[in-house]
């Protein structure tokens, strides 16, 4: 069990599948942080929690709006698994600093992600977000697969 996990969500089936994770390694009084950051994905892609998918050509005040509404629905389920504290963030940057950074700054003991994100072309082209946060992260770090 962990006091504070953090959980990069970016619409994929993965990362919905590592919050259902990370809600189970949680106990009354931790903190659950969700964190997601706006991307440009290079296909369309549909997303879980009922969002549909976003183009290449979306602005990134497209891509804000959809990643409000994202992580709002990722909160509702942690709380709908039973979670009682949950953070969200959504930041700007590269993923991969992003989430170091994020889990450094909140102190969090955990961060549990998915193994594949929407970015999976690019991942194969030059390494997986997950692989590198696996080796650079100072915490606990879980991939769901």
């Amino acid at each position: 069990m962990f006091d504070s996990i953090l959980v990069p969500v970016d619409g994929s089936e993965h990362a919905k599948k590592a919050l259902a994770v990370a809600c189970q390694l949680v106990h009354e009084g931790s903190t659950l942080h969700l964190l997601h950051i706006p991307e440009q994905i290079s296909h369309e892609t549909p997303l879980v929690w009922g969002i549909g998918p976003v183009t290449l050509e979306a602005s990134q005040e497209e891509r804000e709006r959809v990643g409000r509404q994202l992580i709002a629905r990722a909160a509702e389920a942690a709380r709908e698994q039973g979670v009682t504290r949950v953070e969200t963030q959504l930041v700007q940057g590269d993923p991969v600093r992003t989430i170091l950074s994020e889990a450094k700054k909140r102190g969090v003991e955990a961060i549990v992600m998915g193994s594949r994100g929407l970015s999976d072309l690019q991942g194969f082209v030059v390494g997986s977000v997950s692989h590198k946060v696996s080796h650079a992260a100072e915490c606990t770090v879980i991939t769901v697969r």
